[in-house]
């Protein structure tokens, strides 16, 4: 699923614990990882989470359900694009206009992926 298609979905919901609900299923779809990705755990995540990378192309592996379906997410954002034109985005606004109910370990965390990203 492409990121502009999940953020229509969770823009399509009010209800907070369905959207975090939703966050969870994106998270069921999340790409095995290759052989031969790259890969790094983030560090600054109450949960277990790496993010792979084979070009362009990114993947990723969590132990928790929500945390899976949040790494889902900031993947697809930057899913097919260069590590140039990832830092040229805002990854952090872009996030933000999801309105995701979450707690401050889980937003600690999702500062540390997109921080990650942001300097690859």
């Amino acid at each position: 699923m492409t990121y502009q298609e999940m953020k229509s979905l969770l823009n399509s919901v009010d209800n907070p614990i369905e959207k975090l609900e939703m966050v969870m299923d994106f998270g069921k779809d999340l790409l095995p990882v290759p052989v031969n990705a790259k890969c790094a755990e983030i560090i600054g995540c109450s949960s277990f989470v790496e993010i792979c990378r084979v070009g362009n192309n990114f993947f990723a592996k969590a132990d928790s359900a929500l945390v899976r379906g949040i790494v889902a997410i900031i993947i697809s954002m930057v899913n097919g694009k260069s590590v140039q034109d990832i830092k040229k985005m805002d990854l952090r606004k872009e996030f933000n206009t999801l309105n995701l109910n979450l707690g401050a370990s889980r937003l600690n965390g999702v500062n540390s992926m997109i921080s990650f990203l942001e300097n690859l």
